[in-house]
């Protein structure tokens, strides 16, 4: 889909050599548009062109048009809307300009509001709002980062409840829905940081800002083609002495005023610092849940633990009672042999015997398990 600077559409089907042709861009830009780097972020500046590939919205941009790849996606659809509802009306302004401006080949003025102005003065006052390439950008950044700050909202609405559930009952249903948590956690934040970092590396280089303003650089085209053509034409007519060095004069200033305009880049840098902020609050949320995932998970781990130690202790505790009633069986174990005794004699000694015996195993049973709660190896 073709989006000019007025907000116009049409659906069109180009070629790669068109687009490269038409664009002015290396081969190997179109692909990075294609499925290969699908989930990947970057921003390239081109001599006449922006190759913008941020998460679904994938497009060629101008100084004078963009070019959507698969405007059709459900995704993209909302980027499409966006174009047509903002651009009309972001470029009110410049068309209003754009009707009072006109060129005076000889002296490279420009007429707004009935009174003459020099070039570098008139685009200041045509430059209030963003140039087209910037208010794309601008869209398919608010596009972006809405829908990143959507899907963030949306897991910490899926990821609290199935946490605060994990904590109160630990399930193997559960374990399995916080697995799933964490790996689209994992996945939104990659998304997250690549779209931040690209962002990123474009504010630390003023280069890289300078070379995305399209406009400016056609601009400066344009001018430079118009003083060549004011150059030509001044030397083969006949004019005042003095013309010639006002004209050298004001080519002079005009070429130093836009080479200082070159490396002011603080409209790019304010766009970017705004949906880079943006983007570090997302990124801030989605490690806000990974830390209450960890903090959840840390509190089960207590939990299994704390359930392991009470384990190991009836563990303990029934080693401690299952080693007092073997010495009760052993003892019982050499009376009972077939071997004469004069004890079997007596009446009334076995109940003797077996009282005492049981009374001895439990003394047993007690000291032992005094003495492991005195080491502090079982719980008061």
């Amino acid at each position: 889909m073709r989006f000019d600077a007025m907000g116009v559409s049409e659906l069109v089907e180009y070629d790669k050599s068109t687009i490269i042709k038409r664009a002015s861009i290396p081969a190997r830009d179109l692909r990075i548009l294609g499925p290969v780097f699908s989930h990947s972020s970057t921003i390239l500046a081109r001599e006449k062109a922006m190759v913008v590939n941020l998460e679904f919205i994938k497009a060629i941009v101008t100084a004078e048009e963009v070019l959507i790849l698969d405007p059709l996606q459900q995704e993209v659809l909302q980027f499409v809307d966006q174009l047509r509802l903002q651009l009309p009306h972001k470029s009110a302004y410049k068309t209003q300009g754009a009707g009072a401006a006109d060129v005076n080949d000889s002296e490279t003025h420009v007429s707004t509001g009935g009174r003459w102005l020099p070039v570098p003065e008139a685009m200041e006052g045509l430059q209030c709002e963003l140039p087209f390439e910037f208010q794309v950008l601008e869209i398919a950044l608010e596009v972006v980062c809405s829908f990143l700050d959507k899907s963030v909202a949306e897991l910490e609405t899926d990821a609290y409840p199935v946490l605060d559930e994990l904590a109160r009952n630990v399930s193997t249903k559960n374990l399995e829905h916080v697995r799933s948590l964490k790996s689209n956690l994992t996945r939104l934040l990659a998304r997250v940081q690549k779209v931040r970092d690209e962002i990123e590396h474009l504010l630390d280089d003023n280069e890289d800002m300078s070379n995305l303003y399209l406009t400016r650089k056609w601009i400066q085209n344009q001018q430079l083609e118009a003083l060549s053509g004011g150059a030509a034409s001044n030397s083969i007519t006949t004019i005042s002495p003095r013309l010639p060095r006002l004209s050298s004069n004001r080519s002079a200033s005009l070429v130093s005023s836009h080479n200082l305009d070159d490396d002011d880049v603080e409209d790019l840098e304010m766009l970017l610092e705004a949906y880079f902020m943006q983007l570090d609050g997302t990124r801030n949320k989605i490690l806000s849940v990974r830390e209450y995932i960890d903090d959840t998970e840390d509190y089960v781990n207590i939990q299994l633990d704390n359930q392991r130690n009470e384990l190991i202790q009836l563990q303990l505790t029934l080693t401690i009672a299952s080693f007092a009633i073997a010495v009760e069986t052993l003892i019982a174990g050499w009376f009972g042999m077939n071997i004469p005794f004069t004890w079997n004699n007596k009446k009334g000694i076995f109940e003797i015997f077996v009282g005492g015996i049981t009374v001895g195993c439990v003394l047993i049973f007690l000291l032992i398990l005094g003495y492991a709660r005195w080491k502090k190896l079982i719980g008061s």
